[in-house]
């Protein structure tokens, strides 16, 4: 009997440190919140089959939030807006930062489901590597929902019961950026694409985009190269300093997977004294949309931090509130320019 106690007591133990070590990384987060993201504008396309609002009574639930990395801008754009709406609706959220690491992630997932959350979400480090996450939630019977990042990209049918995907789909942006860009170069030339982490969903499908527009649409265009900059401005200024070297003038544009490293290639580019070179972006973050009123990006792609955000906990609170929904929520992107960049600040 005594050994059984001392179990109980180490259980209870661990119990309150996670809490207190969780509760640490929500205080740290909360001590330098990024800028409040930019919204869509009054004119902007409706989300598809968006869910009905949740009906919650004040402190209900306990949710799970883990995210990729707190570093990257735009996913704090996410964040922020999520624990606003659940704020709002009164649920308690607890956050935990994966730091890209898969095995970090899973471990998180696993730490919040012994503290017994009513649901998770999730922003996948690698889609790829999302498998035990879910078996993790479904053997635990808790909502899963992942957002941004879509580990069941082209399967959306197979989706397990209660996992959901709240999202933009990530090709139509690289599709919406090209067909944006390649006219601006007369349908000739030379561009290269800086990429995110190449695990990430949307860096594969937005240089997908990019390049299947290339080949349908702009033939006399070339692909000069293809880096990953890891999503971060400081990488993409190094990757571009190289191209100018290798390429000279015939590097003509740079498109790049997020405004991150876009701004990191006007930084390059402004550098070497290169202001003939097109550079665009996709995410619309208040960076880019200042770089696109000074001239430095001829553009962007708005991807809708607000509507994922919110989306993400209205999925959760609907499916634990026994809401009919369906399981995937697409959020739809949009083209900036210098033409209506007004319009999104």
């Amino acid at each position: 009997m005594k050994s059984r106690k001392v179990v109980t007591k180490m259980k209870k133990l661990l119990a309150v440190l996670l809490v207190l070590i969780l509760a640490v990384g929500v205080a740290a987060c909360a001590q330098t919140p990024p800028p409040a993201p930019p919204a869509p504008p009054a004119d902007a396309p409706a989300t598809e089959d968006a869910p009905e609002e949740p009906a919650v009574e004040q402190g209900d639930f306990t949710i799970g939030y883990v995210i990729n990395n707190f570093g990257d801008t735009f996913q704090n754009f996410i964040y922020e807006a999520m624990a606003d709406y659940a704020a709002a609706h009164g649920v308690t959220v607890i956050n935990a930062d994966a730091n890209e690491s898969t095995a970090t992630q899973l471990n998180e997932v696993e730490n919040m489901i012994v503290l017994g959350v009513d649901a998770l979400i999730v922003v996948p480090v690698d889609t790829s590597a999302m498998e035990p996450i879910t078996r993790a939630a479904q053997e635990a019977g808790i909502p899963l929902i992942y957002v941004n990042r879509n580990p069941f990209a082209g399967m959306e049918d197979q989706m397990p019961a209660g996992v959901y995907y709240v999202g933009s789909q990530e090709i139509e942006a690289g599709f919406m950026q090209m067909r944006h860009i390649g006219p601006m170069l007369g349908g000739e030339g030379g561009v290269a694409i800086l990429q995110g982490i190449l695990s990430n969903e949307g860096a594969i499908m937005r240089t997908e985009g990019n390049q299947q527009i290339i080949a349908e649409e702009f033939p006399g265009i070339d692909v000069l190269a293809m880096e990953t900059a890891n999503w971060q401005t400081g990488e993409a200024v190094t990757v571009v300093e190289n191209w100018i070297t290798a390429f000279g003038d015939g590097l003509n544009a740079v498109l790049a997977n997020n405004d991150d490293m876009a701004i990191g290639a006007i930084r390059a580019l402004q550098m070497a004294g290169r202001e003939d070179v097109l550079v665009m972006g996709i995410d619309g973050n208040p960076n880019a949309l200042e770089a696109i009123e000074e001239g430095g990006l001829v553009g962007s792609v708005f991807q809708d931090a607000v509507g994922q955000g919110q989306g993400s906990m209205r999925l959760a609170l609907n499916a634990l509130t026994g809401v009919q929904q369906d399981s995937v929520l697409w959020i739809p992107f949009q083209l900036i320019t210098a033409e209506n960049v007004a319009d999104f600040k």
